[in-house]
């Protein structure tokens, strides 16, 4: 029988994880092993959402408290996304994937055990920068053991299937978790997720890095990071406190010295974190765009899309995670098409392709929002046209700039992928959380001309955009403000963010294309034909 037959099953089973394994069984575990990652990164991104109107009953949070407690969490991927390409490739991408891992499950366990929206926000954002490294190391894992065209397609269309799964179940998996248990399972879950994971990658994955083996770049870390903190803090912050604000203005001055010296640095330094010389890959730079535009549009919009069905439609927190379904579900079933569709007609067509559907996407949703007796049922195309936009351009966007660059900087490349999408989400979610303030105070200006000025009717908008409508009952006694205007009000708010969306996605399928189709374009292979 022998000595492995003879081991009970839990001992067992380390047994044959812990054994030498062929190739092709390494592919699998690698596979295996990040996507159950990214199915935590994306129902990280997509739960949280869902549960805000919830966090903001039981934490007693404000409309600023509930941008943090999303917007902490992609700062912080932000400061940690460049250095993590860096220290990946300099010291091995499986021993910082799972030091991300540990790392990311014990984060977890932070924010499901904060008792108030300031621990939160902090466990938010120690969790984000675990969950920032952890992204990098997926592409950057992926992109060194699939090196090859079809196989390499493959596992990036696996990872794009179950990133989908993450954001597309994610809401309603949220919302059951509350109406079923409490808010903090929400966060707890990727605790053994996190461990299953780790035995994955631990078994499996093999060690790899950049030979060239190049240093960390403090000053780059630093000023990058400032200079995302600096805007998103301007953008949150500002107009509470008027734009002309002291402090206001020291941040904005903070976010621009601190750009310009991040770009000063990356110039000067001989191994940068951020190479600028990439950029002159005219297939990279298109598909970075595209990235962007993404994080222009359909990822911020997440946080206050549920919002939006809870505060203005109505829905309870389940039927608000049923109705987002159409959202994200097409996120699951695109990303192959996707990735066909590029292999067919290359991505300098697809990508943009898929910016303009989602960009048509919120214009309908904007449609839908505005007709009289609004409800799911008309959002559902615009969610359904947006979401399939999404599908359409995720895969071929982390695709084509991991594959533009030599295999060696793949972790550099998805460093600058994964660093554009998450600066672009931050500034985002900050300046959506804006417009939608801004709308809501442009309708009661509007409806009531008579209201006065002042930071408590800015307060009472921001209480009207979180939902919280017994701050307008109380002004209702002071000022005669019907809920019925305060609902149109709203309702105007969400209407603005949606165009918001579809123009800034069309601008960048403008930018996109122009890139691609630039003369000078350098013709790498990530897509064989």
């Amino acid at each position: 029988m022998g000595i492995q037959g003879a081991l009970p099953v839990p001992i067992n089973w380390i047994w044959k994880i812990t054994m030498p394994l062929s190739s092709s069984q390494k592919d699998v575990f690698t596979i295996a092993a990040v996507c159950l990652a990214s199915l935590m990164f994306g129902l990280e991104i997509s739960s949280v959402p869902a549960i805000l109107p919830t966090l903001e009953s039981v934490l007693h949070s404000d409309f600023k408290e509930l941008q943090w407690i999303m917007n902490a969490y992609t700062i912080a991927c932000t400061t940690v996304l460049m250095a993590t390409g860096t220290l990946a490739d300099r010291y091995g991408r499986k021993r910082v994937f799972v030091v991300s891992l540990v790392l990311f499950g014990l984060t977890s366990l932070v924010c499901g055990l904060a008792h108030n929206a300031s621990v939160l926000i902090a466990g938010r954002f120690l969790q984000g920068m675990s969950g920032g490294a952890m992204l990098i190391c997926q592409v950057a894992v992926l992109s060194q053991r699939f090196q090859s065209g079809s196989v390499r397609g493959k596992a990036f269309s696996a990872w794009g299937i179950v990133f989908g799964i993450g954001l597309g179940f994610g809401p309603i998996i949220g919302a059951v978790i509350v109406a079923l248990s409490s808010w903090e399972w929400v966060f707890l879950v990727h605790t053994p997720m996190a461990v299953l994971a780790l035995a994955l990658v631990i078994a499996g994955v093999d060690e790899s890095r950049d030979p060239e083996r190049r240093r960390l770049d403090i000053p780059g870390i630093i000023s990058l990071s400032l200079a995302v903190l600096g805007s998103s803090w301007f953008i949150t912050q500002g107009a509470g406190l008027g734009f002309s604000d002291g402090s206001a203005i020291a941040s904005l001055i903070v976010a621009v010295v601190s750009f310009i010296v991040f770009v000063v640095a990356q110039r000067r330094y001989a191994a940068p974190m951020f190479d600028f010389s990439v950029l002159r890959i005219r297939r990279f730079s298109g598909a970075l765009l595209g990235a962007v535009g993404m994080n222009f549009s359909f990822w911020p919009f997440m946080i206050y899309l549920p919002l939006y069905f809870q505060n203005s439609l109505g829905y309870a927190s389940v039927g608000t995670g049923l109705a987002l379904l159409a959202y994200t579900l097409p996120t699951l079933v695109v990303p192959p098409l996707g990735e066909r569709l590029a292999l067919r007609y290359r991505p300098d067509v697809v990508i943009p392709a898929g910016l303009f559907t989602i960009g048509l996407g919120f214009l309908l949703m904007r449609w839908g929002s505005s007709v009289t007796d609004a409800s799911w049922l008309t959002m559902l195309p615009g969610c359904l046209l947006a979401g399939t936009g999404l599908g359409l351009t995720n895969t071929p966007v982390t695709n084509t700039t991991t594959g533009s660059v030599p295999v060696e900087r793949a972790g550099m490349a998805s460093g600058i992928d994964i660093s554009a999408r998450m600066i672009s989400l931050a500034i985002n979610i900050a300046l959506m959380g804006f417009i939608l303030v801004e709308g809501i105070l442009s309708s009661l200006r509007n409806q009531l001309p008579g209201l006065s000025e002042g930071v408590q009717l800015r307060l009472l908008a921001e209480s009207i955009s979180a939902g919280n409508f017994a701050g307008v009952e109380q002004t209702v006694q002071r000022t005669a403000i019907p809920l019925d205007v305060a609902n149109t009000a709203l309702a105007q708010g969400f209407g603005w963010v949606m165009l918001y969306g579809g123009v800034a996605a069309w601008v960048l399928v403008a930018a996109s294309c122009l890139v691609f189709r630039s003369s000078n374009v350098v013709h790498s292979q990530p897509y064989p034909q």
